[in-house]
């Protein structure tokens, strides 16, 4: 099985990567878009250049990867992509061997997170408007970290049930550290996760913004409430 997981920034998306790499019987892949779409936005990210020297920058070739043998010989590939990484011209046509599931969590959170790490985000840089027309186009599942952070075992069951892939209690833990597969940009972004042994407890109150981020929130809830409805439910 090929498994797309599709999710903006900051959204528990590396630590449901490692949750899938627990399992022993899954290859997982960071973000293998993500050095080609520097290279065609030439967009000031943290890390850019160290980022396109030491990944693959032709998403031609990226695109060949993802539909070509899965490593290490593993029953299945778990990909962790984010949809505003897939510009316009980058081949799609991988897209229709794999199982396609999108991560989705609350913009307040996602905001304030990401703002912690690089400043002044935008509604392209978080990616709701792209998700959303992704799912419109490929259909798949939603499932909302929020719900993950609240009961891991429970959520993990009902994708794993949802994609039709057993579910492995190995994926609720792992060990601190980072991973092989890790992206050059790891250093940056996952220090939470390096720091983690499995899944966070429940997240508090949603954080509050104000000014900039305050109306970036308001303009992207459409398009994250529109997943929201579609997504796993808890019970």
């Amino acid at each position: 099985m090929r498994i797309a997981m599709w999710s903006g920034p900051r959204n528990l998306s590396t630590a449901m990567m490692y949750a899938f790499a627990a399992r022993g019987d899954c290859a997982v892949w960071d973000e293998p878009f993500y050095a080609p779409y520097l290279k065609a936005t030439g967009i000031n990210h943290p890390m850019a250049a160290e980022i396109m020297a030491a990944h693959e920058t032709d998403a031609q070739r990226v695109a060949a990867a993802c539909a070509g043998p899965i490593p290490g010989g593993r029953a299945h590939f778990y990909m962790k992509h984010m949809p505003h990484h897939m510009l316009e011209g980058f081949p799609t046509g991988w897209f229709a061997d794999c199982v396609h599931v999108h991560l989705i969590r609350h913009p307040a959170r996602v905001i304030a997170s990401y703002a912690a790490k690089r400043e002044a985000p935008s509604a392209e840089d978080i990616g709701f408007a792209q998700q959303l027309a992704l799912y419109e186009r490929v259909g798949g599942v939603v499932i909302d970290s929020h719900d993950i952070r609240d009961d891991p075992e429970t959520m993990l069951n009902r994708l794993c049930g949802a994609i039709g892939l057993p579910f492995s209690p190995a994926m609720l833990r792992w060990p601190a550290g980072g991973r092989p597969e890790d992206g050059i940009w790891a250093r940056h972004w996952y220090g939470a996760v390096h720091r983690s042994r499995g899944f966070a407890g429940p997240e508090g109150p949603l954080p509050r913004l104000s000014g900039d981020y305050a109306g970036l929130c308001q303009a992207v809830m459409p398009p994250y409430e529109a997943m929201r409805i579609r997504a796993l439910k808890p019970h």
